[in-house]
């Protein structure tokens, strides 16, 4: 009687993970494409304190290739809209100083991702949400500008620090990030998953914002007008905050740290399956 009750236990127990692996089993995640939006934020010599206080708005494409339940490599388009000016610092001597700019970010990254939980679409309980991070590198392309007097001047083009004087070599429109992402992924249905996402980006650049060395208005001659004159007049806008500072030579930006830049998402994302077993819906 009694090995009659172990041998039923074992029956129904073994039945239990039998068909929880089939279940499991019946269907693979193989790909993943999704949407995002949100907000970005850049860090650099204009926003020092790393402040977060003046957002613009970011917007992603991604395809993830899953190689199991826990790994997958993510390919992602991200365009996101960077800017600060000096006026929004606590600093005063930034204040002062009464720099700004906005870019454009075009951004191809390419990324490892993992989850921390088991992710089965469409199953119910513990398979339905995982936390997850990610890994990776990309290139962005970025073009500094600014405006004076209503008018918009790309800061690059001008070589703000002097680069340009006697023949120099500016600094390029592209640069190589590493972006490091945690997020949370909720699955919806068998096909469609909700996420939020939050990548911090450090750079191989220190002129997102178009600042990094020592002021040079001897590099310029404000008297010879055209590109001259506006180029003076942006390489050191002090003198609409009172008398100017930037002599030959001051420091202008912190060249020792490189620029870095943050989006927070939200999105959708569509999962690719292959059935393993004939008749699973």
């Amino acid at each position: 009687m009694q090995l009659r009750k172990y041998i039923l236990s074992f029956f129904f127990l073994s039945a239990g993970i039998i068909g929880h692996t089939q279940v499991v089993e019946s269907y693979q995640k193989l790909a993943e494409l999704g949407m995002s939006t949100g907000v970005a934020h850049y860090f650099g010599d204009l926003n020092s304190n790393a402040a977060v206080n003046c957002p613009k708005t970011t917007t992603s494409l991604f395809f993830t290739k899953q190689f199991n339940n826990y790994l997958g490599i993510k390919i992602a388009g991200t365009y996101a809209q960077l800017g600060y000016a000096d006026k929004y610092n606590s600093n005063y001597v930034q204040q002062r100083r009464n720099l700004s700019f906005n870019t454009d970010v075009w951004e191809l990254s390419v990324m490892g991702d993992f989850n921390f939980y088991e992710f089965y679409p469409g199953l119910r309980g513990n398979y339905t949400f995982t936390p997850y991070m990610g890994l990776g590198v990309g290139i962005f392309s970025y073009d500094p500008y600014a405006y004076l007097q209503g008018q918009k001047y790309y800061l690059r083009d001008l070589g703000t620090e002097g680069q340009l004087a006697n023949g120099g070599k500016n600094y390029s429109k592209t640069a190589v990030c590493f972006p490091l992402c945690v997020g949370i992924k909720v699955n919806l249905t068998r096909r469609l998953n909700f996420y939020t996402e939050l990548c911090y980006r450090l750079t191989t650049t220190d002129y997102i914002d178009d600042v990094s060395g020592n002021y040079s208005p001897d590099s310029f001659n404000p008297n010879a007008g055209g590109n001259q004159l506006i180029t003076y007049q942006l390489q050191d806008r002090s003198y609409e905050t009172g008398s100017r500072i930037g002599i030959q030579g001051r420091q202008r930006g912190n060249s020792s740290r490189n620029d870095a830049y943050v989006t927070l998402q939200v999105g959708l994302s569509l999962n690719f399956l292959s059935y393993l077993c004939p008749g699973f819906n």
